[in-house]
């Protein structure tokens, strides 16, 4: 016979031998090392053990992403604090009515920069659907928090495509936005293990206005690229004017701080659509090489 003419598996799954346990009077208690490994919550949870634990962050959204089917993705950066327009227009209104001049400075900074989230949201409509179209579903893929990651997240829902949501446990900003696919959100505690699956399936990154983590994600990306760790792959800005103001790239050619041709590693864009044709121009929208 076969091995795979066993009509039933050898041994129980692990799961069904956890269901399947009954305590024991004496050694079911606190302190006691009767507990089965993979179930002991205290042990996993030791400082020594770290490396497992990294390996299951590692490993939990590989598997699971199989799974699905998700093989491709484009990743979406951007701040957590940027507003949908209706919210910043809400705030301001608040604050006009309050007479509170500070407060409706800040609403219409949010208002001017709300429309990073439309276009944001409008971009993972028009990725999700034209790809679905082609028979080719790639996956949007965002850090699954509020601001640009919720418009990402969105813009898929809203064209019935499945999208991916890396959420990591943060003390504020950090929770998962109502639009992502519920079998791929995920939750990580480490930001090095987040980052990886940020780029081992990606095919672009499409990179908003934000803050430090924004930047953090960027340089990690461009740097990866840079050095020859990670295969090339667009990399898109959006908004000229932000980025030019942030980044002196003319500052770092002159000093030689990086080369000639360093600067080509990404592209400005402005709306969704002009971000799309860049993408459609590029041999990388067709492939699906590992990182």
């Amino acid at each position: 016979m076969k091995p795979t003419d066993v009509p039933t598996r050898n041994f129980p799954t692990a799961w069904e031998e956890c269901c399947t346990l009954q305590p024991h009077p004496d050694y079911d208690r606190p302190g006691s090392a009767y507990e089965l490994a993979f179930k002991d919550e205290g042990f996993l949870l030791r400082e020594d053990m770290r490396p497992v634990r990294m390996q299951l962050e590692l490993m939990k959204p590989e598997v699971i992403q199989n799974e699905q089917g998700v093989k491709s993705t484009i990743v979406i950066f951007g701040s957590a604090r940027i507003l949908p327009a209706e919210a910043a227009q809400a705030l301001l209104t608040v604050a006009l009515d309050k007479g509170d001049e500070a407060g409706a400075a800040k609403a219409r900074r949010q208002i001017a920069m709300s429309r990073y989230y439309e276009e944001a949201r409008r971009f993972a409509q028009i990725a999700t659907s034209t790809c679905a179209e082609r028979g080719r579903p790639v996956v949007i893929a965002t850090g699954g928090g509020p601001g640009i990651m919720e418009a990402g997240n969105r813009g898929a829902y809203e064209v019935g495509g499945k999208s991916v949501g890396l959420n990591i446990v943060l003390p504020h900003e950090q929770y998962p936005n109502p639009y992502i696919t519920p079998e791929l959100c995920f939750r990580f505690h480490y930001f090095g293990l987040r980052k990886m699956h940020f780029l081992m399936r990606s095919i672009a990154l499409v990179c908003f206005p934000g803050g430090f983590g924004t930047l953090d994600e960027l340089f990690e990306t461009l740097t990866l690229i840079q050095t020859g760790k990670s295969r090339p792959r667009p990399v898109l800005l959006f908004g000229r004017e932000f980025w030019t103001k942030l980044l002196n790239v003319e500052l770092l050619l002159e000093t030689g701080m990086i080369s000639p041709g360093d600067e080509k590693l990404f592209h400005y864009v402005e709306t969704a659509e002009e971000a799309w044709a860049v993408l459609e121009a590029q041999p990388e929208l067709s492939s699906e090489s590992p990182a």
